[in-house]
């Protein structure tokens, strides 16, 4: 979380430049889908899912807590139009407040069954990572993001959404559905289907499968934070 879309969610954030709209990244697609981020499960093994109680420490004379460093992350990202809106210095800003949440994430967190439920995407250091062509520079003058989703199903579904509102007055989104798969104890990948276009009375599939991986560095009941596999960072914020 492991955010592939249009301009907010759906589809992936993203991991893997293999897709084209994402809230995580697609390859076949003419835009980037929302990739939205994700859900470890092991296919072969429906094992109940189990988290675990330690907490790993890098620095054990870090004197903020996990929920001063949640509040701080969330302060410096919302209303930012998920980060087009903040500079560079703010940027790096919000990568340190990150990075000393990752010391407080729990073991094997991609077995943390907090990772279910649905989740806004508040936040990516790579404005078209989520979203793709629907949140470049350009895309964004003709796509107003209204809305950024992922969702994450029990056991091993993920659907990122981004709705938007084209020329200020067409109403439209952007879907991706995936399966999730957990590579190891902090990284998963998703496999999406190829994203549906919904603009007005058109409704309409284009491009082909993507591909997104993602690593979680850190979750708890009101945050998930991922890292894709090109670096760019996602912030997630609970919504239910």
């Amino acid at each position: 979380m492991a955010a592939h879309s249009p301009a907010p969610l759906p589809p992936s954030f993203k991991g893997n430049r293999q897709s084209k709209p994402k809230f995580l990244n697609s390859t076949s697609l003419p835009s980037n889908p929302p990739l939205i981020v994700s859900l470890p499960y092991h296919h072969r093994q429906r094992k109940a899912l189990r988290i675990s109680a330690s907490v790993s420490f890098s620095n054990p004379e870090v004197r903020t807590g996990p929920g001063d460093l949640v509040a701080s992350i969330l302060s410096k990202v919302i209303q930012t139009d998920r980060g087009v809106l903040l500079k560079k210095e703010e940027h790096k800003e919000v990568a340190a407040v990150a990075e000393e949440l990752q010391k407080y994430c729990i073991n094997e967190p991609v077995k943390c069954p907090l990772i279910f439920g649905d989740w806004d995407v508040v936040y990516c250091s790579n404005p078209t990572s989520p979203g793709g062509g629907y949140r470049s520079a350009l895309g964004r003058l003709v796509f107003r993001t209204k809305e950024m989703i992922q969702v994450v199903e029990a056991p091993d579904i993920v659907k990122n959404k981004v709705s938007f509102s084209a020329f200020g007055f067409l109403d439209g989104e952007v879907s991706l559905k995936g399966t999730l798969k957990a590579l190891d104890d902090k990284w998963i990948q998703v496999i999406f289907e190829a994203p549906e276009l919904k603009v007005g009375a058109l409704d309409f599939r284009y491009g082909g499968q993507s591909e997104v991986k993602l690593q979680i560095t850190y979750i708890d009941d009101k945050i998930r934070l991922g890292k894709g596999s090109r670096g760019s960072l996602f912030v997630f914020q609970r919504l239910n």
